[in-house]
């Protein structure tokens, strides 16, 4: 079985933005830190262990992937850009941006999956069959191959 690997990042997005990982952006300017009040989000959120955990498969996005791609998961899921917002801002088909963010996150997934992470949040995200979610995948991958 494999988790929703959305909602495992819209729970991350809430984490980072919540804990400001510092991955690649900065909420607050500098020497302001402390000066405004903690807003924590009503949305939820993953535990530090789960954050800390999918902070370095993201993190890996930039190392071994595209970095546009780790740009488009902290727009989308921390920033929280829509999909439409992140096109127009880089002037290229929505198409194309679902596209890249379904590759950034299954490349995440992928990372989770190899290195046998288990997560607190496991019990409270939908879970798919293989079959299901490969489908998926692979079809996305087909319209994605012919954008190209």
């Amino acid at each position: 079985m494999r988790r929703d690997i959305q909602q495992v990042l819209e729970r991350w997005g809430t984490w980072a933005r919540d804990n400001n990982t510092g991955i690649d952006w900065s909420p607050i300017a500098a020497g302001f830190k402390g000066l405004l009040p903690l807003r924590p989000s009503m949305r939820p959120s993953c535990s530090d262990e789960d954050g800390r955990s999918i902070d370095n498969c993201v993190s890996q996005l930039q190392k071994v992937r595209q970095p546009e791609e780790l740009s488009l998961i902290i727009a989308y899921y921390v920033k929280g850009y829509s999909k439409r917002a992140i096109a127009r801002r880089r002037r290229v088909d929505e198409r194309l941006i679902r596209a890249k963010l379904l590759i950034a996150e299954g490349f995440i997934d992928g990372c989770l999956s190899l290195l046998a992470v288990r997560l607190d949040m496991d019990p409270e995200v939908k879970m798919y069959s293989p079959q299901k979610s490969e489908k998926r995948i692979s079809a996305v991958r087909k319209k994605f191959v012919n954008m190209i």
